[in-house]
């Protein structure tokens, strides 16, 4: 994978993120794929879980930061308004230096707003220190980004990160929205954690929203901000500005429902 890396073999790809409330595009999360030269396109799980690597893995990481922030300056400079979620990996809170090279990447490209990046924490019970984690992160805000905690209520410890993580933005984990509709748990699960977040002051996104229906629960319960499938696939990133720019979530929602009743 590291020639992989020096070949230019990996790619991003970025799923929408829209308020339901307004309808509006507000932003993207960047996705990796790997466009591998015989087997074709290849999504992260079929190859990040193998890099043991540490330097390859932080090489893999920044890479990651950096062509994402390059492409939100050229989005930025063409007039569209949308913020880009980064993941990152455990490793980059465990590394001291991490605020640094941030730092050094936003004067980089300085049309970005720091605002406008969110980086989204993965692997939240892998911290060996907590504390200097969120220190970190302290100072990576100081720097005007933005944090969000992924795939929240999978963790044993949920509630301490939400605690003492100074994130900004609670994900609710796909596994939780995907049965809303038909299951009462998990509806009631989704709720407690939307409640939770806006107690906390925190935004509150679902992740894997499917179906105009799951839109609608969701909204009903206060969660306005969404992404998923039922609203757009990952695309690359030449097609989001076109994508934005004729999005019509009550069209988009109409079309959905009028394929689901054929």
């Amino acid at each position: 994978m590291s020639a992989a890396l020096s070949k230019k073999e990996f790619v991003l790809y970025y799923q929408p993120k829209i308020n339901m409330h307004s309808g509006k595009v507000y932003g993207v999360e960047a996705l990796i794929r790997w466009q591998h030269p015989t087997l074709n396109l290849l999504p992260p799980n079929s190859f990040l879980p193998f890099i043991t690597d540490l330097k390859l893995a932080t090489a893999l990481g920044n890479w990651v930061m950096e062509k994402a922030i390059s492409h939100l300056r050229i989005w930025r400079l063409a007039g569209l308004d949308l913020s880009t979620s980064i993941n990152i990996s455990a490793r980059h809170l465990q590394d001291s230096s991490f605020p640094n090279h941030l730092s050094t990447l936003l004067e980089k490209y300085p049309e970005v707003p720091p605002a406008a990046i969110e980086l989204e924490v993965l692997e939240t019970t892998a911290f060996d220190d907590l504390s200097a984690a969120s220190d970190i992160i302290k100072k990576c805000r100081l720097l005007g980004v933005r944090f969000a905690l992924d795939d929240f209520g999978t963790g044993y410890s949920s509630l301490t990160y939400l605690r003492k993580f100074p994130a900004d933005t609670v994900k609710i984990d796909r596994s939780f929205i995907m049965d809303i509709l038909e299951d009462e748990e998990d509806k009631a699960i989704v709720g407690s954690i939307i409640d939770l977040g806006h107690a906390f002051n925190k935004e509150v996104i679902a992740e894997g929203v499917e179906s105009a229906d799951h839109g609608h629960c969701l909204s009903e319960m206060g969660c306005n901000l969404a992404q998923g499938f039922g609203i757009a696939k990952p695309m690359p990133a030449d097609h989001i500005p076109d994508w934005v720019s004729a999005f019509n979530l009550q069209k988009h929602w109409q079309d959905q429902s009028t394929k689901k009743s054929k």
